[in-house]
């Protein structure tokens, strides 16, 4: 970041900008399709491109649901912490506590738990023990900056799994499907007093307590019209793709039926001569 550049306000974050930002950067080096690759429905994202999207896709879905929380949550998204690019994906400060959500896009997978292990369709993951780095790590920023000792609860939040097993629950990590998640925050017990989360929300929207070098306020505008844009060319490729897998069997069809008339005019007419 220059000397001249302005950190960007915590608050004005939204959810998945950092995966956004890299989904953009990778899919500007993918080569243009084309148009029998448009005709035909092939996807305009190049294969470093599409666990990006996919992620983004996730964290803008726990994003509308975490505008449900009512004013007594600090709600911030992709913060920005340490000297690299990582991010957290969800901060959450409110009455239940403190809360580092790390998102998890397996749409349609199977996902099972059991205590530390975590896996999607049958592999293994290291979903739980980030979310336990996450949180504990939030928990030493957050205490220095704030003057006392912060709990922070980890939470992996699985975004539409095909279903969701858990045999044993980890120790110090929640996992929670994205459809459940507002009841769930909801239902948890207070343990914050009102001054408590101002204390700890008035530290958390401070970028420098994340990071010592903050990155500078982006583009928000442009990067969200370019992400809109390659939605809607992934959804009409996916369009195309549907429509066909639809028509090529009826063609089929057509071909086949009209083969076996044309075969019993032939036989017709040699039976003629």
């Amino acid at each position: 970041m220059s000397p001249d550049a302005t950190p960007q306000l915590l608050q004005e974050r939204v959810p998945g900008q950092a995966v956004l930002e890299t989904l953009m950067a990778v899919q500007s080096r993918v080569p243009g399709r084309s148009w029998l690759k448009r005709l035909l429905g092939a996807s305009p994202l190049g294969p470093e491109s599409m666990p990006w999207y996919k992620g983004a896709l996730g964290e803008i879905a726990v994003g509308r649901i975490l505008a449900g929380l009512g004013p007594e949550w600090l709600v911030l998204h992709a913060v920005p912490v340490g000297a690299g690019s990582s991010d957290i994906d969800h901060v959450l400060v409110g009455p239940a506590g403190v809360f580092t959500l790390n998102t998890k896009n397996h749409s349609g997978q199977p996902v099972w738990v059991a205590g530390r292990a975590l896996l999607v369709a049958g592999k293994r993951t290291h979903h739980i023990r980030s979310a336990a780095y996450e949180a504990s790590r939030a928990a030493r920023l957050l205490g220095t900056a704030a003057g006392f000792p912060v709990e922070v609860t980890g939470v992996v939040v699985i975004v539409q799994p095909k279903s969701l097993t858990i045999k044993a629950r980890p120790e110090r990590v929640a996992v929670v499907r994205d459809a459940r998640l507002l009841a769930w925050l909801r239902q948890s017990q207070p343990v914050l007093c009102p001054e408590q989360v101002a204390r700890i929300a008035s530290a958390a929207v401070q970028p420098g307590t994340w990071c010592r070098k903050p990155p500078a306020a982006s583009d928000l505008p442009a990067l969200q019209d370019s992400f809109t844009a390659l939605r809607m060319m992934v959804e009409q490729a996916r369009r195309r793709q549907a429509a066909w897998a639809l028509s090529v069997p009826a063609v089929g069809f057509v071909v086949l039926a009209n083969s076996a008339q044309w075969g019993a005019a032939i036989l017709q007419g040699l039976g003629g001569r």
